[in-house]
């Protein structure tokens, strides 16, 4: 009875709060932006498939910081350091796709498509094209006017945390444990860093919470006490460029990357949830769809907030 149940209480949600946006927002203002951006997408994977997981990224943390409003974007100026050059938002990418798909959007509908609907867009894409579902985005948003590289850490969950500490995260941003649970299954594609990991490790030994054999893997791997910050770890070792439930099966075999990821299997409270989409990979993505529409709803801007950007990295003069 878990799942029905879990799947009504968000689409109940969802219903509630897509008032402010709208699916098919540019439909008659731009009936090609969605696919202008799909293409766009499509193009930067199939050359280089890690590029899904930094679009994904992207959209996460833009909607944690400042909300879904493209600050992200931003580039820094010579009395400002943007969220993009903070030391958090150090494995982000693919603002180049985001750039691309832009300037096409600029010369068929210029200064119609804000740059937060084509990083909402670009995340819904990138999942599809790594084998996951295809859902309706609500659009609308408008895009933001600040952006500092100095509220990024706090706004962000961080790879250590435990379950009470991810879940006050969340919930500061509107967001339930559930979608917790559910958005982390997002980390089945894609890599992290060493520096995410290393609290894993200390001179008394390994995370008891980690498969024995998999915890030597990584300790071989980023050696302390100075392991190669560049070096990038699957988020997944099962299949990390497929979007499908294998994390939820790392989790359960104590093969989670990160010690926030493996507290979702080890914690009661999340436990079950990790059980239910290990074991019904449907389930998981249709709960992932309408996680990503509640987090594309986070402190948007709309109406006559922010404005439209000409060129998603700087605002317009």
């Amino acid at each position: 009875m878990l799942e029905p149940l879990f799947v009504l209480v968000l689409q109940l949600s969802a219903v509630c709060i897509q008032a402010q946006l709208l699916v098919g927002f540019y439909d008659s203002s731009c009936p090609r932006a969605e696919s202008i951006v799909q293409q766009s997408v499509m193009m930067a994977i199939q050359s280089n498939r890690p590029l899904a997981s930094r679009l994904v990224r992207l959209f996460f943390h833009d909607c944690f910081v400042q909300g879904c409003d493209a600050s992200i974007l931003l580039d820094s100026t010579p009395n400002n350091t943007a969220e993009k050059d903070s030391r958090a938002s150090a494995t982000v990418g693919g603002y180049e796709v985001i750039d691309a798909a832009k300037n096409t959007l600029e010369a068929v509908c210029p200064g119609t498509v804000s740059c937060a609907d084509v990083v909402a867009l670009a995340a819904r894409d990138a999942i599809f094209f790594s084998g996951g579902p295809h859902w309706d985005v609500p659009t609308g948003r408008r895009d933001g006017l600040v952006s500092q590289a100095s509220v990024v850490a706090s706004n962000l969950p961080d790879p250590s945390f435990n379950v009470d500490q991810s879940t006050a995260s969340f919930s500061a941003k509107g967001l339930s444990q559930s979608d917790l649970v559910v958005l982390s299954g997002a980390h089945t594609i894609g890599f992290a860093h060493c520096g995410a990991i290393m609290n894993r490790f200390s001179a008394n030994g390994s995370d008891p919470t980690l498969d024995p054999t998999f915890g030597k893997m990584l300790e071989s791997s980023c050696p302390s006490p100075s392991p190669d910050a560049t070096k990038l770890l699957p988020l997944d070792v099962l299949s990390n460029t497929i979007f499908d439930n294998a994390y939820f099966v790392n989790l359960q075999a104590g093969k989670g990357l990160m010690s926030s990821d493996q507290a979702l299997f080890t914690d009661p409270r999340t436990k079950p949830l990790v059980n239910a989409f290990a074991q019904n990979a449907n389930s998981f993505s249709a709960n992932f769809q309408l996680a990503m529409v509640r987090l594309g709803q986070v402190q948007v801007k709309t109406g006559s907030d922010g404005q439209i950007r000409k060129n998603c990295r700087a605002i317009n003069s």
